[in-house]
């Protein structure tokens, strides 16, 4: 079956949201990411990440055996580099951190050479500076300061942080209980339903409730690899390996940034946070990997 229509509007349906985002979201939070339709909020660059889910699967998929060649790589990059532009101007820069680490993730196991991934990896660290040092707003900086040293700014941009461990580490073994979480009820924890749901989590169900939602969701990512490898067709092994990748870095960087190892970017844990165009995102996603597996017993 050729996918290549399919893929190419579904990509093009993504991006047009992205510019209809840009044009005609208000302004929450500080972000113009989200378009209201009444009391709906859509979070577009959601629905971006598993529109460059199918586009590189089809991608990577098809050219994968060039991967060596300057032009592919230079071709894959023209592909996300238009997404993650309009994504950044909202500005969400967690969301780009996730469809840039797609890409480059789907480009170094489609089997990028060595020196080309030593020139990405000096390539990052260039951009990184001058992102640094030119481009970053002035609380990104400070979110990042933070991360290095705790103490920094206790009430302002490590107030959430501070909260987060709070809630983690008074939690105990089996937690203080459903609803009895004093942090989170008590409104000490901010977003206590988005960014930092697991602290909260964990504050109400303890270690013991943490670990089972940590190992839920690891076994997930295993099945999805697990049906992606047998799958026979490399769009669809693609399509299992970039829903499974972009799962990965919500999972890890959500997690990193509640017991503050990595900055707070506003990355929801999968079907965790609140937040229903991240959910509706991946149950699609999810029924997707379930048609592969289902496609593949019946043959």
């Amino acid at each position: 079956m050729n996918y290549q229509w399919f893929v190419g509007g579904i990509y093009a349906m993504a991006v047009l949201l992205l510019i209809v985002t840009y044009f005609l979201a208000p302004t929450i939070r500080g972000v113009r990411a989200w378009i209201v339709f009444g009391s709906f909020f859509i979070q577009t660059s959601e629905f971006m990440k598993a529109g460059l889910i199918f586009v590189f699967a089809y991608f990577f998929g098809k050219y994968h055996f060039s991967i060596g060649q300057v032009r592919t790589i230079f071709f894959s990059f023209l592909l996300v580099a238009l997404p993650i532009g309009l994504v950044l101007i909202q500005p969400d820069l967690g969301s780009a951190i996730v469809l840039g680490g797609l890409w480059f993730s789907l480009l170094v196991l489609s089997g990028l050479r060595l020196r080309h991934f030593l020139t990405f990896i000096a390539i990052f660290l260039l951009v990184g500076f001058l992102s640094w040092n030119y481009f970053l707003a002035s609380y990104q900086k400070e979110r990042i300061i933070g991360v290095f040293n705790p103490t920094h700014d206790q009430l302002g941009v490590n107030y959430n942080l501070i909260q987060s461990k709070i809630a983690i580490g008074s939690a105990g073994l089996w937690g203080k209980g459903y609803g009895q979480g004093t942090q989170t009820q008590l409104g000490f924890l901010p977003q206590a339903n988005a960014d930092f749901v697991l602290a909260a989590f964990i504050e109400e169900w303890g270690v013991v409730g943490g670990f089972l939602v940590i190992a839920a969701f690891l076994y997930l990512i295993f099945t999805i690899l697990k049906i992606g490898i047998l799958a026979e067709a490399n769009f669809e092994k693609f399509i299992c390996l970039g829903t499974a990748t972009v799962m990965s870095f919500h999972f890890v960087i959500n997690t990193a940034s509640v017991i503050g190892f990595f900055p707070v970017v506003g990355i929801p844990f999968p079907f965790l946070s609140y937040g229903g165009s991240s959910l509706l995102t991946n149950f699609f996603l999810l029924s997707i990997v379930y048609s592969i597996d289902r496609h593949r017993y019946q043959f």
